[in-house]
Parts: structure tokens; sequence; C-alpha cells
């Protein structure tokens, strides 16, 4: 299909393609924030299309590490003690390098192996001017004609520079730590690294040393004799239970974040970036995965709504309709078979270029599901999230009939009975055809063979 000015569709996503490219490449060398915002914007395919969302994906702290000299001057300066004041040992060259900082192997005068993450000098003053600069980008494209229409970009660069602040202070993180710890202190197969608050500030984080074998590293946790399908569950459980029960979660959870210990249990690392749910969140996310396992367009765009995803209208129609045609066009398994990823890229199939704005939460928690599958499939070939996801909900559900997520049942069994008093009236397809009628959804086109003729006709005369 050739397009105005004989550009096809193909000669276009190849120059987005090549332009993705050359971002990625740019925002690597610009350095830390913008490797940072360019992993945020990432998860934004309802903002970004897919060729930018793909290339953004891949971007890694491919930062060199920095001197041992300027280590020891933060530790000095935040700790106020020279390090072997402080630990027995300290190895000066760095397990990890990162563009936010890097981690060091130690040990204590007690004795624990710890790490030490200690934050790359002079971040917050490159924080600063940066996110200067992109407050002037992000005030361009707000006052752009079409980049703007229905795009709060001064919104979403405020959420950015919250998330930010938040990842490199590491007080912060290591609240973060405890307190996911303590959400899973009754389960013996998720580990978490315990901080040594002595030893701790906004520069400086001193964590248990807990090796294990990188979750991703197939063939690895195979010759360790370790069950790859039962590590498969345990991941989906993990992050279920975060999301369900605790609502405290792991927004980035990556292969380079989980590892295996030897016994078998998950460990998780880093937690610069948590998310926070509500229960009614909870409640208006499971409703969207219901919604669009049932091809209900009205139950997903009410659900988006509530959740503030979607800014309301006074004609949803067109919207709906668009809901609607996705989940009819492309949602054409049973909700056992679905994948986690081919339901969030329709969702932001559905969302590009409609009034639209995920909220940081709402990505973080698909983009968190879409990289379990990933690894949950590398681990077991036969693996299905959504498979373990739907006992798993109804259980927490079922188990605690006071919390708010039981109206999530309340509701499935209000419309099970409805449709079951719907089977003894009219069929569900007319009742369905008289619904879209009644909302101007479905449009009826009529034609009369005699007219037409009568037409060609009067034309030919002519």
């Amino acid at each position: 299909m050739e397009l105005q000015g004989g550009i096809s569709e193909e000669k276009k996503a190849l120059r987005r393609r090549r332009l993705a490219v050359w971002i990625r490449e740019t925002l690597l060398d610009l350095g830390p924030t913008f490797i940072k915002v360019g992993q945020l914007f990432s998860t934004r395919a309802d903002l970004f299309p897919s060729e930018y969302v793909e290339e953004l994906s891949k971007l890694q702290d491919k930062v060199p590490a920095f001197s041992y000299a300027q280590v020891e001057a933060i530790v000095e300066q935040d700790l106020g003690k020279l390090i072997p004041d402080l630990f027995r040992s300290f190895d000066p060259i760095p397990l990890a390098a990162a563009s936010l900082g890097q981690v060091h192997r130690a040990q204590l005068f007690s004795g624990e192996e710890v790490v030490v993450k200690v934050q790359r000098p002079g971040l917050r003053k490159l924080f600063e001017i940066d996110l200067a600069i992109l407050r002037g980008i992000a005030g361009y494209f707000q006052r752009h004609p079409e980049w703007g229409r229905g795009r709060d970009w001064i919104g979403i660069y405020e959420e950015c520079c919250r998330i930010l602040w938040e990842e490199i202070d590491y007080l912060n993180e290591g609240r973060n730590a405890d307190t996911f710890r303590r959400n899973f202190r009754g389960e013996s197969w998720v580990k978490v690294p315990r901080v040594y608050w002595r030893y701790a500030s906004p520069r400086v984080l001193t964590l248990e040393y807990l090796p294990g074998i990188k979750i991703s590293q197939y063939d690895a946790i195979e010759a360790a004799g370790l069950d790859r399908k039962n590590l498969a569950q345990l991941g989906a459980r993990a992050y279920l239970r975060q999301l369900l029960n605790d609502g405290f979660f792991h927004a980035d959870p990556h292969p380079g974040n989980i590892a295996v210990s030897p016994d078998g249990s998950l460990i998780f690392y880093d937690f610069g970036m948590m998310g926070q749910i509500q229960a009614i969140t909870r409640e208006k996310l499971l409703d969207t995965f219901f919604g669009i396992a049932q091809k209900d367009g009205d139950r997903v765009m009410e659900s988006l709504v509530a959740l503030g995803a979607l800014a309301q209208q006074d004609d949803m129609g067109p919207v709906r309709r668009s809901i609607q045609y996705m989940l009819d066009h492309f949602m054409d398994q049973p909700f056992e078979n679905q994948s986690v990823a081919s339901i969030s890229d329709d969702l932001y199939e559905v969302a590009y270029d409609q009034p639209f704005r995920f909220p940081a939460t709402f990505t973080f928690v698909m983009r968190a599901f879409s990289t379990l599958e990933g690894v949950g499939k590398g681990l077991d070939p036969d693996f299905n999230f959504m498979e373990v996801a739907r006992p798993f909900a109804t259980q927490i559900m079922s188990s605690n009939g006071n919390s708010p997520e039981s109206g999530i049942l309340s509701e499935l069994g209000r419309q099970a009975a409805q449709v079951g008093s719907t089977a003894f009236g009219l069929p569900r397809r007319i009742e369905d055809t008289i619904d879209k009628l009644e909302r101007g959804d479905l449009r009826i086109r009529t034609r009369s063979t005699e007219t037409d003729r009568a037409c060609v006709a009067s034309v030919t005369l002519i």
C-alpha cells in the first residue's frame, strides 16, 4: 500500500525503527539521567509507537565504574569514618557498576559478608541540571499542536522526576527492602537481603551478601539440580502475592534483580523502584483483566476510567467502539490460553492515539507481568502466567471475605446470575445487537437493487 507522496507503510516503519535506534544510542551518550528516563519510557506503549518502545526496552546501564578513591570519599563523607575503620575487608573492584551507582563486596568486623552500594559522585547535581533540560522539552511537547493533543507531558515529566528522586535515595531503598522482607517473612522460598542500618546513608547502603544463580541462567539452574518448572511457578506466585495481597510490589523485576539460591529459594535484589497499589486499584486492575478475557468493551472502558487511565469524555462511544473492535478481532483465545504480553500489547494498541494516559503503577504492573511471563517460559516452555493467576486470585478473594477484593467475587456472581436469567429470554446475540443499536454502536446499511439500476441507467444516458 502506497501512502500520499509514495511512502509505503513498510518504509515508514523502517524510518521509525532507524530513528528509535538513534534515540536509544543518543540517550546512552547523554548519561545516567537520560538512560533512566529512557528506561521509564520503555514502559509507556500508550505514549509511543511500538518501534520506540522496543528499542528503549534494550537500554542497559553501560556506564564505566568510578574510581575507588571516589568510593572512599563518599563513604567517609556519609558515614563519618574511613573504610578500614568500618569494614574488616573491602574489595576495591566493584561487583557491578550501573548508571546510578556501583556495588562492592565487603566484610564487617562482626564477620558478616555484605555488599556496599555506593552512589555515583555528583549524581544529584547532574539530576538537577538534566531534569531542568527535560522540563523544557516536556513544555515544548505540551505546546506542540500535534504531539501535545490529548497528552499531559508536564504530568508525565513530574511522574518521572518523582520516581527518579526516590530511586537515588538509598535510605528509601533500605526501607523498601525491610518492608518487602516483612511481607514475605512467613515464606521460606523468598529471601531478601538484610539492611545494616549502621552503615547506611542517602548515598551508601550496606546489605547482606546473598549470592545466587541469575534466574535467566537456565543451564546453570539445571546443572545445580533445581526444578525449573517449580521456579517458574514460584516467580509468578511471588509477584501475584505482592500485587494482590500486599499492594507493595517490585516495579523492576528483570532477570538481573532475581536470583535462585542453592536450596531453590528466590532471592530479590534492588528495591529502589517499588510500586504501591491500593485495594480499590487492585480490584479495578483485576476488573480490567476479566473484562479483556470476557471481551466486554464496556467493562474494560469503565475500569480504565476508574483507574484514571482513560479520560472521561462527553461522547465515549468512539472509545468504546475502539476497545470492542480490538477485543473482538485480537482476543480470540480462551482466558487460560492468553499471554500477559498479548493482553498488554492489545491494551496498548487500543490506547495509542486515544485519550488514554496509563498511570505509572499500571504500566509497571503490566511490564512486570510480561517480564515474569518471559522468564517463566524460559524456565518452563509450558508455563502460562494466566493459569497461575486465576486460581491464585480466586483463592485470595475467597479466603478473605471481608477484604475489598471480595467485591470482585460478588460481581462475578452477579454477572453469572444475569447471564443465567438471560438464557431463558432472548438469545445473547440478539440482546447484544439491541444493546448496540440503543447506544448507537451499530450502523445499518440498506441497498435497493432497483434504485441502483436506475442510477446506473441515468448516468449512462448522461
